[in-house]
Parts: structure tokens; sequence; C-alpha cells
């Protein structure tokens, strides 16, 4: 069974996305902002990460900079998850490494689709 970090510092959010992936066959654990996910991916690397941008300590934009620069983390899916939702968002999330962007609100088909296809691929 896959494993995907979700890395959210909304209660409600978190929630949400936590169930959805349970709900398709996921193993989820969490993380609520971008210092927790770093040292919980030293300790066990998921197969994906679904990395929300605007957090307190250290936002998702470094957290995924730091993991596609590291040897051990450069493999790992990282999918963009934000209510930053223009195009230079998007962009300024796919040049830091995301491997997807999805702008909040979501459709939840839209979210386990393209978790699913890049734990696939």
């Amino acid at each position: 069974m896959s494993t995907v970090l979700v890395v959210e510092d909304s209660v409600t959010q978190r929630e949400m996305i936590t169930n959805l992936l349970k709900g398709s066959g996921i193993a989820v654990t969490i993380a609520t902002d971008g210092v927790e996910a770093l040292e919980h991916i030293e300790k066990q690397c998921p197969d994906l990460v679904v990395l929300d941008i605007v957090m307190p300590r250290m936002n998702g934009y470094e957290v995924c900079r730091r993991l596609k620069a590291d040897p051990k983390t450069q493999k790992v899916p990282v999918v963009m998850c934000s209510s930053k939702g223009e195009e230079f968002d998007r962009y300024w999330g796919m040049k830091q490494g995301a491997d997807a962007y999805i702008a909040k609100p979501f459709q939840p088909t839209e979210l386990v689709g393209t978790v699913k296809q890049l734990l696939r691929s």
C-alpha cells in the first residue's frame, strides 16, 4: 500500500484530504507545517507528498525545493495543493520541482486521480 504524507496547517483541509485518500485505499501520514514535514520524511520517506504552500515556520515552496535538491527524496512526487490559484502561483510551484499543482477548492476526483496517477508512474 502506498503512503502519502499530507502537509497542511488547516485542520479542516487536512482531515478532508486525509479522508479522501484513505477512502481510495491509500495510507496517509500527516504533518502540520514544513519543518514537521521534513523531520517526518527524514524518519520515513513517503511514496508521495501533498503539500500546502502557505504554512507557518516553512512554506511549501521551500519544502519542495529541499526535497527535490536531496538525492534521497528527489524522486518522491510532490503535489502542491494551495488556495493560491493564480497562473503565476502554479508556474512558481512547478518551478520549485512540484510534479502537479492543484488549486483549492478542488474536485475530490481531481486530487485522488492526480495522486493515483503519480503513484503509478
